[in-house]
Order: C-alpha cells, then sequence, then structure tokens
C-alpha cells in the first residue's frame, strides 16, 4: 500500500462531529502531498470558519497522519479557498446524507 492510500485510510477514520461522515468523504481535504523523504503536505479546510472543531479537528488530523510509521513529518495548512459547500462531498457521502 503506498503511503497516499495511508493516509487516505487515517484520515477517513477521522468524521465531522456535526456531519456523521468521514471528512475525507465531506471533501474537507483539498490536497495530499508527499515528498520523496515521506514529508506529508496536507491542505484542509473545515465546513464553516466558526465551525466548533476548528481548533482540534486539524490538529487530529495530524496526529493520525503522523503516526503512519513510513511518514517523517506532516505540515497542515487550514485554508478557506475555495470555501467548503455541499457539491466537494463524494457521491457516497450524499446519499449517506439523502442529498
Amino acid at each position: 500500500m503506498e503511503i497516499k492510500d495511508k493516509v487516505i485510510a487515517e484520515i477517513k477514520k477521522i468524521y465531522d462531529p456535526e456531519i456523521p461522515v468521514n471528512i475525507y468523504e465531506l471533501g474537507l481535504i483539498y490536497d495530499i502531498i508527499i515528498d520523496d523523504k515521506n514529508n506529508v503536505k496536507i491542505d484542509m479546510t473545515l465546513t464553516s470558519p466558526n465551525c466548533p472543531v476548528a481548533e482540534s479537528l486539524p490538529n487530529e488530523v495530524k496526529n493520525s497522519v503522523k503516526e503512519i510509521k513510513e511518514v517523517k513529518n506532516v505540515d497542515l495548512n487550514l485554508v478557506w479557498d475555495p470555501p467548503w459547500d455541499k457539491s466537494m462531498m463524494t457521491e457516497s457521502a450524499k446519499l449517506e446524507l439523502n442529498l
């Protein structure tokens, strides 16, 4: 399994507290870049800037990904552009929420 697949698998274990769907399927992860030294750079957003987990969710993602033994370092950027909306969710997430 490639490191990126492991990173995605870890991220899929993390759920938004207000929506019963994991943050990967929700479309909150905009980008995952892994360099040749196994440093991981993640761009993620939250459903809204006032999200009650604005502090804890990015740390949870960072700490989970850091636990993958091949990963050297995790650089997580919280971005608000483009703003998240429901169109960024996967089809399975939309089905789960009856959208």
